[in-house]
């Protein structure tokens, strides 16, 4: 397989990983092979040591067990996000994005990897704050159903919201941060109002196909997790599901380099990897 090279991974031998791999792709359907090797690597080794299972465990458990493929997911896929991670990023949209869509009678937004849905609901806020929200609707999609249960509810606990106004102080919106949660005992939940337009549901971005067609996407932090050939199928997709001039948003940590794939954009911020949909 192209996503595990022929090496001996640490707690694991290379035909141990392998195995593992292709397990799940016949037994369930999934495929892992075109996951970053170091990310895939760690996780399946955590996951071993965190549960104090052998090789031959988790083999058992794949094989026999039919809902052990949405526990592994939970396990195996990345699920790290924050309200306003990067303000320089949501400044960039206010300044280059979110004057474009003004113009849009309807405004459909895509979070890509949504997990937990905290940059989703920043960007409810960015969109309240520039009033922008009651003509948009926002569609948050990961395959993991655990997280997303999380992002439905929009309850989160009040010391990560107070990391989360820190964030929030460096961008340029006008409204105070607790004006979009209610505080009880230990945590915070997101105003009921912010989330009547959002819908979270499973979509799978290695599998799945385009859903609907948007005036901007947002897939921040994922992308770093597959190889390149995954990178590029991925970012099509994204692009396909994007209307003509709408907006991709990678992240500074994510920029696109291949040629195929950059013809059809024009780049609006080179740090924030903002582009726009030009073919």
């Amino acid at each position: 397989m192209d996503g595990i090279k022929n090496k001996d991974v640490e707690g694991l031998k290379f035909e141990e990983l392998t195995e593992i791999v292709e397990l799940v792709r016949n037994i369930h359907e999934f495929d892992f092979s075109n996951y970053s090797n170091a990310s895939l690597k760690r996780r399946f080794e955590r996951l071993l040591i965190s549960n104090h299972w052998d090789i031959i465990d988790l083999k058992t458990k794949i094989t026999n067990e039919p809902k052990f493929l949405d526990f592994l997911i939970r396990e195996i896929t990345v699920n790290v996000t924050e309200m306003f991670r990067d303000p320089d990023f949501y400044n960039s949209l206010i300044l280059n994005v979110l004057p474009y869509l003004e113009s849009y009678q309807r405004i459909k937004v895509w979070n890509a990897g949504v997990s937990s849905g905290e940059e989703l609901y920043s960007f409810t806020i960015l969109f309240k704050d520039s009033n922008l929200y009651k003509k948009s609707f926002f569609y948050g999609t990961d395959i993991n159903t655990k997280v997303l249960e999380v992002a439905k509810n929009g309850i989160y606990p009040i010391k990560t919201m107070k990391l989360f106004a820190e964030s929030y102080t460096k961008t340029n919106l006008k409204s105070s941060f607790s004006e979009y949660f209610t505080t009880e005992y230990q945590h915070s939940i997101i105003n009921s109002e912010l989330k009547k337009n959002c819908l979270f549901s499973v979509h799978n971005l290695i599998s799945d196909s385009v859903f609907n067609e948007f005036q901007l996407v947002s897939c921040r932090n994922v992308l770093i997790y597959f190889d390149q050939e995954l990178q590029l199928k991925v970012v099509n997709l994204l692009i396909d599901s994007l209307c003509l001039f709408g907006f991709l948003c990678l992240g500074s940590k994510e920029v696109i380099r291949n040629p195929e794939a950059l013809i059809r954009l024009k780049v609006i911020d080179s740090k924030q990897n903002i582009y726009q949909k030009i073919k």
